[in-house]
Order: structure tokens, then sequence, then C-alpha cells
């Protein structure tokens, strides 16, 4: 191919760089006008996003623009606390530093008793949420589970309990040989608020396997999510990245959780969790830079434009990172996350928990107006005397 710059005839082969680039570049002008038009991104326009050769800064505008249009200057945070029941675990993800064997020293499953008290704690914290996961414990009965849902619901019925990831759900199918519409259904009726995301790592098969083949499928996961919205329940998702996966399987998995949105409509928050190799099984591998997180987190919000929000879990990414996320399509950064142990057995070197002033100070810091909401992204409002005592208010704006 023969191409005239100037006075001079320059010849091109298909392989030459500059060829390459200036079609790259021709390709990104396509996909910012899709998006400034309001038109959905297909497979191919979400891998050319992670060409290197697309600068991160231009990538980063594009989803800050798609971040405004849905959500304005808002950065939204929670008051929030985790509750691990248990790390006993019957499978062996090759990514997990949480799990352990039952005569494992570092085994436990917490008692009625720390489980009630964690709850008493969250109250004095004026946590408006508990994230509840954990191991899949073989000597535990679904009853179990069931009686932390139910007891907590029952002392302490102000605080929505999340809980129980897909992969925890397909347990209980197993353990109770009950569909997924009961076990949803009975968990409902105990005191369940909705579900977290937890697990669906990436759906491809050819990596699944590697990493988690004996857990849930990608099949599994989607049915019970389906299943959930069905049954009245919102949920979230996730993605875990930074592993064996390559930005196929990423995109591959952003399309899915996308189509499964415009089935139901029933996820609320989409987060990008980034891997950390320590303690685990692939602690060979080096965990994502923040130049690989600020980008996933862009193209999820490129990606999934029939998702509301796009959260920047700041346990996971680092601080700095999760703060300039909120200008690179995140619009929410969590919690202040009291007592999160999975991804701190994993290496993360994060703090344990950030005050409500801390947070908000965050935010403030990145540009965007801090918002309390509460699980299900309704506003938060204080009482000005006692920090304990909230109202929910309005919906935050939801998009389309």
């Amino acid at each position: 191919m023969a191409v005239k710059l100037g006075s001079t005839l320059r010849l091109f082969t298909p392989e030459d760089p500059r060829m390459i680039a200036t079609e790259v570049h021709a390709r990104f002008r396509e996909i910012r006008n899709k998006v400034e038009a309001g038109e959905r991104l297909t497979l191919d326009d979400g891998l050319l996003l992670y060409d290197p050769q697309v600068p991160l800064q231009e990538v980063g505008e594009l989803a800050n623009l798609v971040r405004e249009r849905l959500n304005g200057n808002v950065g939204y945070y929670n008051i929030n606390t985790h509750l691990n029941p248990t790390n006993v675990c019957v499978y062996r993800c090759r990514f997990c530093a949480f799990r352990s064997d039952l005569r494992d020293p570092k085994g436990y499953a917490m008692s009625d008793e720390q489980i009630i008290a964690r709850g008493h704690e969250a109250v004095e914290n004026g946590c408006t949420e508990m994230h509840i996961v954990g191991g899949l414990h073989h000597q535990r009965p679904y009853t179990w589970y069931r009686g932390i849902i139910s007891s907590l619901h029952e002392q302490f019925p102000q605080i929505h309990l999340k809980a129980w990831t897909g992969v925890e759900i397909n347990w209980f199918e197993f353990q109770t040989k009950q569909s997924t519409r009961w076990v949803l259904e009975d968990m409902r009726e105990a005191g369940l608020g909705s579900l977290p995301g937890g697990g669906a790592e990436i759906f491809h098969q050819e990596v699944r396997d590697q990493l988690c083949e004996h857990k849930a499928n990608t099949h599994a996961w989607l049915n019970i999510h389906r299943t959930a919205h069905q049954v009245g329940l919102r949920s979230n998702c996730t993605m875990l990245y930074g592993h064996i996966e390559q930005a196929y399987h990423r995109i591959d998995h952003l399309i899915r959780l996308r189509d499964l949105q415009d089935q139901t409509g029933g996820f609320q928050v989409f987060i990008p969790l980034a891997f950390h190799p320590e303690n685990t099984q692939l602690s060979g591998i080096r965990k994502p830079s923040a130049l690989m997180d600020l980008r996933t987190m862009a193209v999820s919000r490129l990606m999934l434009d029939n998702i509301q929000h796009i959260k920047a879990y700041w346990i996971m990414l680092g601080i700095g990172t999760a703060q300039t996320a909120l200008s690179y399509g995140a619009d929410d950064l969590d919690g202040t996350v009291r007592h999160e142990l999975i991804y701190h057995d994993a290496g993360a070197t994060t703090p344990e928990c950030l005050t409500v002033d801390q947070i908000r100070e965050l935010i403030v810091e990145a540009g965007r107006e801090p918002v309390e909401r509460d699980t299900l992204y309704h506003r938060v409002i204080r009482d000005p005397n006692d920090f304990r005592r909230w109202e929910v208010g309005e919906p935050v704006a939801s998009g389309r």
C-alpha cells in the first residue's frame, strides 16, 4: 500500500506499526462517536479499548462522560461492616487465600454469640448494611446459614443484610436438595435483603476451569442471579481480573452480565475486583497495576451501559487508585468496610476500616459530591444529633 506524505511516497506493509496505530485511532474515534450518541459497544469495541495504543487518558475521559451522564458529580458511599461466619470451605479455588481446611489452625466458625455481637457493633457504628459471605463449611447445615440471617434480622431489623454469593446459594441447593427459587425465597423470608456479586470470577470456561473448576459454574451463577431478580431481590455483580485471563475473557464476561441485565434489570452495581496473588496458588503472578485497574474500570463503565453504578472497591484497589477511579467511570467507593478478611488475607495493604470523615474527604478531594446511600441506592439522611439514627430518602437518580 502506497501513501503520499508531502512530496515523499512511502510504502506500508500490513505489519507496519504506523499503519496499525492509524487504524486503531480511527476505530477509537468511531467508538467515541458511538458512546456520545448513546449506542451500545460490541465485543470488538471492548477489545480495542484494551489496546495499549489507545491512551488510557482518552478511555478514561470517555468513561467519565458516561459516568456523569448517568450519575452526575456524585460519589456514593455507605456505612457498612463485613461478616465472614466461617473460612472453612469444601472448595480449593486457586485464587483464594481466605479458605481453610477444617483441621487447619487457621480455620474458624463463628458462634451465635459472636455473630450477634457483630450486629451490636454494627448498630453502634451507624451501619446500614452487613455484607455476609464465607466458606462452604461441610459440617454446618443449611439451617446454620439461614439462622445467621434470621437471628440478625430479628434483633437488628434496621440493618440491610446483603448475603450469600451465587456460589453459596448453589451450595445451599445441594444441601437442601431444593431449587434455586426455594432457597432464595426461604432466605428472603428469613430476612435476606439482597445478594452480593461474588463468585462470578471469570465466566469463560477455559479460564474458570483453571481457577475454580468444581464450584458453581457460569450457568449456575447467572441463573441464581436471574432467579433472585425474578423473586424481587436486587443483586450486585463482579469480575475478578488480573490473573490468567486475557482482554477477550474480560469483555466476554461483561457482555454476559449486560445480556442478563437486559433481561431482568436486577443488577444495581458492578464491581471490578483486582486479583491479589499473595498466599494463593497463583502467588507467582504479579497483581494488576494501577494503570490496568483504571483501564478496566473505564472499559467496564463503557461496556455496561445498562447497569447504573460502577464501584471502585478501595479495599482491593488501594485508596489512591480508587479515588482516581472516580474520574474513570466509577461513582461509588463502597463504604467504611469494618472487619474485611478475604482480601486482606490475600495481601491487601489497605486499612481495615475508613471513617466516614475519611471516605467523604477522599470523595471531595476527587472533585465529587459525597452522598451516603443505603444498599439499594436510596439516600441516607442522618440525625444530626445521633449518627446512629437515620432515615431513608429518595432513590438516587435512575439511569436508562
